[in-house]
């Protein structure tokens, strides 16, 4: 079973994760998630939307995968990682992370590597959390990260590797706007979105490409050397 979904409706992609549990992170979901992609560039989408199930946007990596690898996967999955969350951050049109639950480590890296974050509030965690593991961050992912937590907070939230709860993520503006009330993630992401759909394409796309260009090529030429020993 597919744990990446794809609609497209007036314009707006909806890229839904939910492989019934974690949502981890591995090598077959970097492909899935590659193809929605793929077809949001196909389909002209004015606006993507990335969201989990309820109560779970992603845990990140597959942690119990990890153990099994071979060097050579291990390797290969580091760069599918990277090279994914890269192209959501560069991706030409407007993105929105409907983050439904907790964002842990990878899955925190992909709500930050959208154009804006909208959270459900509730008990679940915003988080971070390599070095708490035990995991140097990487620069890609120091990149991404940063582009979304303001400076003030990168110690805390980078290299101290603090957890937040919804609440605490939008107090400091790591994100945009928070639900509360058991509504609509999804939908609050897109009506929260919305002005960026009057934005110019062409314009938005070459702007943000300006934007990044040039420390995402910094951050590909240092992934080889920060693969993991």
């Amino acid at each position: 079973m597919k744990a990446v979904r794809y609609e497209i409706r007036d314009g707006v992609a909806r890229i839904l994760l939910d492989d019934g549990k974690a949502n981890v992170m591995n090598v077959p979901v970097f492909v899935e998630l590659g193809d929605a992609l793929d077809r949001a560039e196909h389909d002209n989408a004015r606006l993507v939307v990335l969201a989990g199930r309820a109560g779970m946007f992603s845990g990140g990596l597959d942690m119990k995968l990890l153990p099994t690898l071979s060097a050579a996967e291990l390797g290969t999955l580091i760069r599918e990682f990277a090279r994914t969350m890269l192209r959501v951050f560069t991706f030409p049109a407007p993105t929105a992370a409907a983050v439904t639950g907790h964002a842990i480590a990878g899955g925190a890296i992909l709500a930050c590597a959208c154009d804006r974050r909208v959270v459900a509030d509730g008990p679940f965690r915003i988080h971070v959390n390599e070095v708490a593991i035990g995991i140097p961050v990487p620069s890609w992912m120091l990149l991404i990260a940063g582009s979304a937590v303001p400076p003030r907070h990168h110690v805390e939230a980078l290299l101290h590797a603090r957890p937040y709860t919804p609440r605490e993520a939008f107090e400091r503006g790591i994100v945009d706007a928070l639900v509360e009330g058991g509504a609509d993630v999804v939908a609050s992401a897109v009506e929260s979105s919305s002005a960026l759909l009057s934005l110019a394409p062409a314009a938005y796309a070459e702007t943000k490409r300006r934007m990044r260009a040039a420390d995402v090529a910094r951050v590909l030429t240092l992934l080889e050397d920060e693969l993991p020993g």
